[in-house]
């Protein structure tokens, strides 16, 4: 049975979910309600939207659901502008069947009109957004809910456990694991979603002045073009949206999910891993539609095992990122971790790369320049080989702080996945956050060790090395 919209399941879901912006009032000559889509792309499973659809009831205005897209993001580029863009139109597609309305915005270049948020929130009774930690959505709602003159709340729908319930940093998964447990079958309860009770009249949004983009019959690759982006990040094949999300995860639960233990640790199995990272990232599909369909369809041991990566190494990726504000830097390691780097500063590197060889992927290995080239061409990276990826550039840059900043620039230049919590406890991970102290050896000191060397009989590779093996431009000439 599904929880009604206004019921006590969703209301108490929705108080821990919610946190406010300011503490201005609600305008009562305000015209609509204002949902502001940033991190949560989807229109089911989505809290924000619920709040917002309760509060336009309450208050008697029809809600507009607003998406824009511009081009001051960090590392914006044509890879995350088609993507998002590909998820929008299927949005806008969708929207009026729900009995929604959605509009999509597309800000072209620095120097166009800035302010359409603004003017929009201006004639806004309420305003509420996304709750998000990374990828400047944080900053960014902030900022603006300190300009406007109406109420601005930001809403958790990132996790399946809402984030207030951990209410200090979690250091490791021991930890958030069984309080996890606790409150999962909570909160994957279903909510009867439903559209709000008035809808937008085409006179009240002509009268709003904004241009929006047309994004069910625009020429997506034409409209990115035109954008002021980094244009050689290239759009990839992976495809945004609701629908693709769900033909992965479909593909997923019916093969990859059987032997799921093993599978996922051979780089060269397609199939062994869900490549959900990228929607779940842009929220373009809920993490509780995963956890139900993985429960449904996986054998016990199997459905176990990812989950554990799915709930716990993901909540706890999202609490690190928003109960640490240093989840970026070096701050944020372990005391143990502090006083290793300290004691091995100074130790010798048997090779240094620097970053533009990185990025080229020019190393002497192949295990890390196939990682590599995975990132430049598709925005996706094996588990296994991103572990690998991101602990030998430790080993690599002349200093510990170098190395953080360097994967994070990789990262989040050319992952679909980059900018996102679990992107940050990554690599953090890499240099011992959530982990424990090993053997001491020169660099590494007592964070976790791994060698590429051993990688090469650990893991079947051999096909993944192959694949990857090509200079990136000489595979895109091929294309051509």
């Amino acid at each position: 049975m599904k929880h009604p919209l206004g019921s006590p399941y969703v209301r108490d879901q929705i108080s821990l979910r919610t946190l406010p912006l300011n503490e201005k009032r609600l305008q009562p000559e305000g015209e609509f309600v204002l949902y502001w889509m940033q991190s949560t792309q989807r229109l089911e499973d989505n809290w924000g939207l619920r709040l917002a659809t309760i509060e336009a009831d309450r208050v008697g205005k029809p809600l507009l659901i607003h998406q824009g897209l511009d081009p001051s993001y960090a590392y914006a580029s044509a890879r995350f502008h088609t993507f998002i863009m590909q998820g929008a139109r299927e949005l806008a597609l969708r929207a009026g069947s729900l009995g929604l309305t959605y509009r999509f915005a597309l800000r072209r270049r620095l120097d166009d009109d800035r302010r359409v948020l603004d003017r929009l929130a201006a004639r806004a009774a309420l305003v509420v957004t996304d709750l998000f930690p990374t990828a400047g959505v944080a900053e960014r709602s902030q900022r603006f809910a300190n300009r406007v003159n109406c109420r601005v709340l930001a809403v958790d729908s990132v996790g399946v456990v809402p984030a207030a319930s951990f209410h200090k940093e979690e250091y490791a998964a021991r930890t958030i694991r069984p309080k996890i447990a606790k409150l999962v079958d909570l909160s994957i309860e279903p909510v009867d979603d439903r559209a709000p009770k008035r809808t937008m009249t085409p006179s009240l949004l002509s009268s709003l002045g904004v241009e929006w983009l047309d994004i069910v019959n625009c020429d997506i690759a034409a409209e990115v073009s035109r954008c002021e982006i980094d244009h050689d990040v290239r759009a990839v094949s992976t495809h945004g949206g609701l629908s693709h999300a769900r033909s992965k995860l479909d593909g997923f639960v019916s093969d990859g999910l059987h032997d799921y233990s093993e599978r996922r640790r051979n780089p060269s199995d397609d199939g062994g891993s869900s490549r959900l990272s990228p929607y779940l990232h842009y929220g373009m599909i809920s993490p509780l539609d995963v956890v139900s369909a993985v429960r449904t369809n996986a054998p016990t041991e199997q459905g176990d095992a990812f989950l554990n990566e799915m709930l716990t190494w993901r909540e706890l990726s999202l609490n690190f990122c928003l109960r640490n504000p240093n989840h970026g830097a070096l701050s944020a390691l372990p005391d143990w971790v502090q006083r290793s780097m300290d004691a091995h500063a100074g130790d010798e590197r048997e090779i240094l790369y620097s970053l533009d060889e990185l990025d080229r992927a020019a190393t002497h290995d192949p295990i890390w320049n196939a990682g590599q080239r995975e990132l430049l061409e598709t925005g996706q990276m094996h588990n296994v080989v991103r572990m690998l990826w991101g602990k030998s550039v430790i080993t690599w840059a002349p200093t510990y702080a170098e190395a953080l900043a360097w994967l994070l620039h990789l990262n989040n230049k050319y992952g679909l996945d980059g900018r996102d919590p679990n992107s940050f406890a990554g690599i953090q991970w890499c240099f011992g956050k959530f982990d424990r102290p090993f053997a001491s050896r020169p660099v590494w000191g007592t964070i976790r060790p791994m060698s590429l060397e051993r990688a090469h009989a650990k893991y079947e590779v051999a096909d993944y090395i192959s694949r990857w093996s090509q200079d990136v431009s000489e595979r895109q000439l091929e294309l051509v």
